[in-house]
């Protein structure tokens, strides 16, 4: 199967080299700093904290340098990274279906974007579009109501326009529901449209993907890029603006040496029918247990079948909806954990390709170095109670801190950056504006969700998760009372902190945005859940049934 000519292997050098050299600068400045005036047991411990999440901070830095060089030198960024967008030319010549998962969701507001998008591409392009409903809403009343939905819909729409299955179990989760519906209801469709509930897409933005494919018969996925949508709270405009600037340089950067190595996120993406079904099934874990998370291990599956996965940058008509807030967030992430962490049964099976393989340990980082990352917060307060850090050069400390937030949260910085250079319509003045909004909310948020995750490891090693939870996606009012609970850890480890930082006087001001975001937790959970405006908070959708908590 013949790929795209790319010279990935300077690309890859280069890579290497920038991710090399910043984490190797980030090491020599925290040795300067915690060796001046010899070594404390609890410098050492910082250093070794520290340095296991180096290298996720000069890789995060060198993707943003990367992503932002080629979003600004590039003619065409985007079809540098997918080479088929130059010959992504009509008419159309494939079928395509698009496959819409859900599970007890609210059907009012899933159809409707669904309904628009199949009116608007068979307008354009007649029958090569099908909607396909892919249920795995146990029977019940959210069942009866879907099904009443979905007749109500298809009762508008042509003939054979739409497709509905419901399985009463879901099998494989919501990898087993899109193979299953592949094999038994997709014949005489090469391409599969896939969405979640909180998916929309412009019938431009899924003509764009459709065209793009069908001039590479080497691509398997085309993942497109996505915008937030539904921002109805702080927490979603807030998170959703930083998702979006950084998404999009992390996303080109990574696709730069990646090359037709990339992995997909499950949604709002492009399959080929044929090379799914056949080369993306996958393995069990030891024991049966299906995989949880299943996009980046199908992704590697069908790398190591020598099909091409690639992801476009733009995500211009393509969007998703973000957790309303704190709480919300921070349960989608233990679905995340749990579903990642299980990679580490799957890195050694001959299935998966190298690069597959790397992208799956990062995902397992991303949860497994927060105790890590942590740590230094209370090792710090300990060196400076114990005086360890009367020694300290200030200006390197602050040097050492303003490296590390850059670094960490460079692709955010360089989506801002192409921002303000290229303005549109949008005024420079409020872009400055969104960027520091950005930049402060994720100051505060680091150290709660790096706690969140030390938590969520810990739970996880105790028992395992069972099933997939529903994820919340309406409003829903955050008070002072359950903040004050749900938050609490974060709140005592913040005032536990505070006497070891108060004994490093001036020195200790150069940390202490670190426990900022602990002790400003629950004022942040309250905060943030509030609307924008006056937009109204949706009644919780109807759940017959939800999925049973973690076990012992």
């Amino acid at each position: 199967m013949t790929q795209p000519v790319e010279r990935l292997a300077p690309r890859r050098a280069v890579m290497a080299a920038l991710t090399a050299g910043i984490t190797l600068g980030l090491l020599a400045l925290a040795w300067a700093v915690l060796s001046a005036g010899g070594w404390t047991p609890w410098e050492a411990l910082i250093l070794l904290c520290y340095g296991a999440n180096a290298p996720w901070l000069g890789l995060a830095a060198a993707t943003g340098l990367v992503g932002l060089g080629v979003r600004l030198l590039a003619a065409d960024p985007d079809a540098l990274v997918v080479p088929s967008l130059r010959r992504a030319e009509g008419p159309l010549r494939t079928r395509t279906l698009i496959a819409a998962c859900v599970r007890l969701e609210d059907m009012g507001a899933v159809l409707p974007p669904l309904a628009r998008l199949l009116r608007d591409l068979r307008a354009q392009h007649g029958d090569a579009f099908v909607l396909g409903i892919l249920s795995d809403t146990p029977c019940g009343p959210a069942a009866e109501a879907e099904a009443a939905a979905v007749a109500a819909l298809a009762a508008r729409v042509p003939d054979a326009a739409l497709r509905y299955r419901r399985r009463t179990e879901n099998a494989g989760f919501k990898a087993g529901n899109l193979m299953d519906f592949l094999d038994h209801h997709a014949e005489g469709f090469d391409f599969a449209l896939v969405l979640d509930a909180d998916s929309e897409m412009s019938a431009a933005a899924v003509t764009r993907l459709v065209l793009a494919m069908q001039a590479d018969p080497a691509l398997a996925v085309l993942q497109g890029n996505t915008q937030p949508a539904g921002m109805q709270t702080r927490f979603a405009r807030l998170f959703g603006l930083g998702h979006r600037q950084g998404g999009r340089i992390w996303s080109t950067g990574q696709a730069w040496w990646q090359g037709p190595r990339q992995p997909w996120w499950g949604h709002n993406a492009l399959l080929r029918i044929a090379a799914f079904r056949r080369d993306a099934r996958l393995p069990t874990l030891p024991g049966g247990t299906p995989v949880l998370s299943h996009d980046h291990p199908e992704a590697a599956m069908l790398h190591a079948a020598g099909w091409a996965v690639r992801v476009l940058p733009d995500d211009a008509g393509s969007f998703e909806q973000h957790p309303p807030d704190l709480p919300a967030f921070f349960g989608r992430d233990l679905r995340w954990a749990a579903g990642n962490l299980q990679w580490l049964g799957l890195l050694r099976r001959p299935e998966f390709s190298r690069l597959g393989r790397f992208q799956m340990v990062l995902g397992v980082l991303h949860y497994a170095l927060a105790p890590l990352w942590l740590a230094v917060l209370p090792l710090a307060a300990l060196n400076l109670a114990t005086g360890g850090g009367d020694a300290t050069p200030p200006g390197l400390l602050l040097a050492l801190v303003l490296a590390s937030f850059v670094a960490l949260n460079l692709p955010k910085l360089a989506g801002h950056a192409e921002s303000l250079l290229r303005p549109g319509r949008t005024r420079r003045a409020t872009l400055l504006r969104e960027a520091a909004q950005d930049l402060a909310f994720g100051l505060l948020l680091e150290p709660v969700a790096a706690l969140e995750h030390t938590l969520t490891l810990l739970r996880l090693a105790r028992r395992r998760l069972s099933g997939w939870a529903p994820q919340r996606r309406v409003p829903e009012a955050v008070g002072w009372a359950m903040a004050l609970r749900r938050f609490a850890p974060q709140t005592l480890l913040g005032l536990a902190l505070l006497p070891g930082f108060a004994a490093g006087g001036t020195m200790a001001l150069l940390i202490l945005p670190g426990i900022a975001g602990l002790l400003l937790a629950a004022p942040l959970a309250v905060w943030s859940a509030r609307p924008i405006g006056t937009a109204p908070r949706r009644p919780a959708p109807l759940r017959a049934e939800r999925a049973r908590p973690p076990t012992g």
